[in-house]
């Protein structure tokens, strides 16, 4: 029998329930599924046998307490998860299973072999030898972003339930919706919770240890054109289309993703739409650092400027918008929550994985309202699409290391 015994069944639960989240929403949660989603979950922790579980009115987060088994002061820790999935199909997951993989074959996912995971392509492949892998059938995203979090999560509160000689503080649970179109967290109720110091479970392959993310805002540009007929348009046409054209062409040509890594940052358009009589582009700007984020949007801001008194008349709208910051300005302030997760993963002999994350977690906006929460592995490979997969093993170990956290922290106490 497994260690953990609903770890997988409690996952492929999950994982077959359809819980895409629904962009420019506006209610909370994103659609009805989320909440029935939500309510099913308040079920299961209650069955594990978690206190104060309830749905928060105000974020449509579960929370739930693991009550403390010491007499020790021992900070209460916290561990976060988010339950909707990406914006690719969601509905009728199969997933599948690859026993024993080899860490060399390419996996055919379909019967007609259209989709494969080839190590070739995917050469983190070759870290699951030996392993059981999870994947999905072609047709759908698998959601191990991040039910593999949740269920990890779960798994852990039960488990310390059912072993009460492994001595911990409170824990506190959260498991989340909408993360996945950026609005989970902006409602995420930190005085509720209840948690001192916290962990999202959403990372990747093992040993990830993450709290360093990109500062990141949302910039929309719109471009007024004057149309009029080709023949009479010298001196009087203004090309919405071209002038979106021009605004692109005079961003810096090497700050985009595809030529960017590491905390290089960058301004990514994707998308945009245009006639003569006007245009709109979508771009987000990145970066790590707060001063050069900063700049960044001065610049863009600065190429409407210029453009408009090229034309002399404003043609040109810039709306920017920040989204979240990088969490490490918070956590470096007191590294106790990172330190404590280094530990864990070097005691349990995992090789921890930290460098700059090019993305956000929904831990970069909780960190800036007083809750310092760095990121975990969950196990995830290929997120967000077809090719997505999970190793069992490694959702084991991402188990153990929640586990060995609240073990910590109360031995330290």
């Amino acid at each position: 029998m497994a260690k953990y015994e609903n770890l997988i069944p409690r996952f492929l639960k999950y994982v077959k329930i359809n819980t895409r989240s629904t962009p420019n929403a506006t209610t909370v949660p994103s659609n009805e599924r989320l909440t029935k989603f939500a309510e099913g979950l308040v079920e299961d922790l209650k069955a594990i046998g978690l206190s104060n579980v309830h749905i928060n009115a105000q974020s449509s987060y579960v929370y739930a307490t693991l009550p403390a088994n010491t007499d020790k002061q021992v900070k209460k820790l916290g561990f976060i998860s988010h339950f909707d999935t990406a914006d690719f199909n969601s509905v009728d997951i199969n997933p599948q299973f690859v026993e024993n993989y080899d860490g060399h074959s390419v996996i055919k996912l379909d019967d007609a072999g259209k989709y494969t995971l080839d190590p070739a392509v995917f050469p983190n492949l070759k870290n699951y030898q030996g392993d059981t892998l999870i994947t999905t059938d072609g047709s759908t995203l698998l959601g191990a972003d991040d039910k593999s979090g949740v269920a990890e999560i779960m798994a852990s509160a039960e488990y310390l339930l059912a072993h009460p000689e492994i001595k911990h503080g409170e824990i506190e649970i959260g498991l989340g919706p909408d993360e996945e179109i950026g609005t989970g967290a902006d409602h995420f109720d930190v005085k509720d919770f209840g948690a001192d110091i916290a962990y999202t479970v959403d990372g990747g392959p093992l040993g990830q240890l993450e709290y360093e993310t990109f500062n990141a805002a949302d910039a929309q540009v719109e471009i007024t054109g004057t149309n009029v007929h080709p023949a009479e348009a010298k001196g009087v046409m203004v090309n919405a289309s071209q002038v979106a054209m021009d605004f692109h062409a005079m961003l810096p040509e090497h700050d985009r993703p595809e030529n960017t890594e590491g905390r290089e940052g960058f301004f990514h358009l994707y998308s945009m739409e245009g006639t003569v009589d006007s245009a709109h582009l979508s771009y987000i700007i990145r970066d790590h650092d707060r001063q050069i984020f900063e700049d960044r949007k001065k610049l863009f801001q600065g190429v409407a400027d210029q453009l408009n008194k090229a034309y002399g008349s404003d043609r040109v709208a810039v709306t920017i918008k920040d989204q979240y910051y990088n969490m490490r300005e918070v956590i470096e302030k007191d590294m106790t929550v990172v330190d404590l997760a280094k530990q864990a993963l070097e005691e349990l002999d995992i090789k921890p994985l930290i460098f700059p994350v090019r993305g956000g977690t929904d831990g970069s906006k909780i960190s800036f309202m007083g809750l310092p929460t760095p990121n975990l592995f969950a196990g995830g490979e290929n997120m967000h699409g077809r090719f997505e997969y999970v190793s069992e093993q490694t959702m084991e170990k991402a188990t153990d290391v929640i586990i060995k956290i609240a073990q910590l922290a109360e031995a330290q106490a």
